[in-house]
């Protein structure tokens, strides 16, 4: 049997128990896709990442990404906790990383002050709309409390797709997930980027806007996939930061996006996207906490 070290660390948060839980095995070189897969679901977290050498010498890592159920072509907050692991380890070169993924090259920046920011892989690229009734039947809302003033429920990618939609702060407060209509929903809903066992809708709300920075509070559900709620959605931040500086006509914007509240596990998300020749292009970050560190046996 080969022992494998992993780390576990909050993301997006600057206290212990606060922001969303990640496991890192720094060094998975030994592990199948199976046994990935396997720990994944043991550590039952939203996600939890694989550190394997880089095809291109030139770049930090290949990073694989598992939820419970399946692997992830990019995901946020697993790459920015994956960052701060592999800086304190040394790995990072004038402050950056670099990360293989299905989705393509993520570039990680590693803050002065320990925060970490990641440059998502992909320009904003959006799909089909969500019906309202049907989204809204998802989470126990109203369709009267789905804002469409922006935009209407639509998917939305750079990298990882979701569904985003605006809703009052009311029903963003009560919004609780209804795992039989989501089962109904993908068999009237089923875009392509979406499989039968992966729904997630995004929800925010806007909030008091602080200087140059728009202010949000959000809630992700995707009971399908095994997570239920996510305290922390980096790569949901991305894709709405970029689908609302799409809505204007700013070159930049910058979104400071608050999440996980009503699970216990506050998080800030410092979000921001910019207009680029390829797309409009966002990049997320934040803090992270150590918590545990262990081994596992296999």
């Amino acid at each position: 049997m080969k022992a494998y070290e992993f780390v576990t660390v909050d993301v997006f948060t600057d206290r212990r128990f606060g922001g969303n839980p990640l496991a890192v095995f720094p060094d998975a070189q030994g592990l199948s896709d199976a046994d990935m897969q396997s720990l994944a679901a043991e550590f039952n977290l939203s996600e939890t990442t694989f550190v394997l050498p880089p095809a291109d010498p030139a770049n930090t890592a290949r990073v694989r990404i598992f939820n419970r159920t399946a692997e992830m072509p990019f995901a946020g907050h697993p790459n920015v906790g994956t960052g701060w692991v592999l800086a304190g380890r040394g790995r990072a070169k004038d402050g950056m990383l670099r990360f293989e993924e299905i989705a393509g090259l993520v570039k990680v920046k590693v803050e002065e002050g320990g925060g970490v920011t990641i440059a998502a892989p992909q320009p904003l690229s959006l799909g089909a709309e969500m019906p309202v009734d049907l989204l809204a039947n998802c989470v126990g809302i109203n369709p009267g409390e789905v804002v469409l003033t922006a935009h209407r429920p639509v998917l939305a990618s750079v990298g990882n797709s979701f569904v985003v939609a605006e809703v009052t702060t009311e029903a963003l407060t009560r919004a609780v997930p209804d795992i039989a209509q989501f089962r109904h929903a993908v068999t009237q809903y089923a875009p392509t980027g979406l499989g039968p066992k992966r729904l997630p809708l995004y929800l925010y709300a806007h909030a008091a806007r602080g200087g140059d920075r728009t202010r949000l509070r959000a809630r992700m559900f995707s009971p399908l996939s095994g997570t239920v709620e996510d305290a922390a959605t980096g790569s949901a931040a991305t894709p709405l930061a970029a689908l609302l500086l799409s809505l204007t006509n700013d070159r930049e914007g910058h979104y400071d996006i608050v999440q996980g509240v009503e699970m216990g596990r506050p998080s800030l998300l410092l979000a921001s996207a910019h207009r680029a020749a390829e797309g409009i292009r966002a990049a997320v970050g934040g803090g992270c906490i150590p918590v545990l560190r262990g081994e596992v046996s296999l």
